[in-house]
């Protein structure tokens, strides 16, 4: 299989993830700020997420533009990827619609720790393919966002019960670290 086909696969998943989150958005039934004011916090974790999955594609995009080869233990990888964020319009309506709960904030902390989890898989995957000197390898080095934002997602996941506030907040800072594409691999993809 060669490289554009695994993208073009992986795009289609992650459009219709989008896609099924922003239909879970519903219209409120009354034209008043009250009506709004209670579909914010649908809206927001539809915000989050989207942010997420916007990230997962152009680091996904990169990666796969640095991989020179394509083999089963990627497949697979790519797979195991793209299921764990099958999950996410799920817990992201979860979340927006309990309003700050301890189990739903909780859970949306798994379901974002699992692809990152899946992504370093497929990363090592592709960088064993390659081997640990080639563009990806020579770009990702030591990895530094992609070893603490499990920890930040775990450390979230855990405070959901303390207080979702602080999870929701990890959640976001966790956005932030990656909003910005790598430099390292976009210096080495020109």
């Amino acid at each position: 299989m060669t490289k554009g086909r695994l993208e073009a696969f992986s795009d289609g998943v992650i459009a219709i993830l989008i896609t099924i989150m922003v239909l879970e958005l519903k219209i409120p039934e009354e034209a008043n700020a009250e009506a709004l004011r209670h579909m914010l916090p649908v809206f927001l974790s539809y915000v989050l997420s989207f942010i997420y999955l916007g990230i997962y594609w152009v680091n996904h995009h990169h990666m796969l533009h640095m991989a020179e080869w394509i083999n089963g233990k990627i497949l697979w990888a790519n797979l195991h990827l793209l299921f764990w964020l099958s999950l996410v319009p799920a817990a992201t309506a979860w979340l927006g619609e309990s309003h700050a709960e301890a189990l739903p904030t909780a859970v949306y902390g798994a379901v974002m720790l699992a692809p990152a989890i899946a992504y370093y898989i497929l990363q090592n995957a592709i960088i064993a393919e390659d081997g640990p000197d080639s563009r990806l390898g020579a770009a990702v080095g030591k990895d530094y966002k992609g070893k603490i934002s499990p920890l930040l997602y775990a450390s979230a996941i855990g405070l959901a019960f303390v207080s979702p506030w602080i999870s929701d907040a990890l959640y976001v800072l966790v956005a932030l670290i990656w909003l910005v594409p790598d430099p390292r691999i976009e210096q080495r993809l020109r």
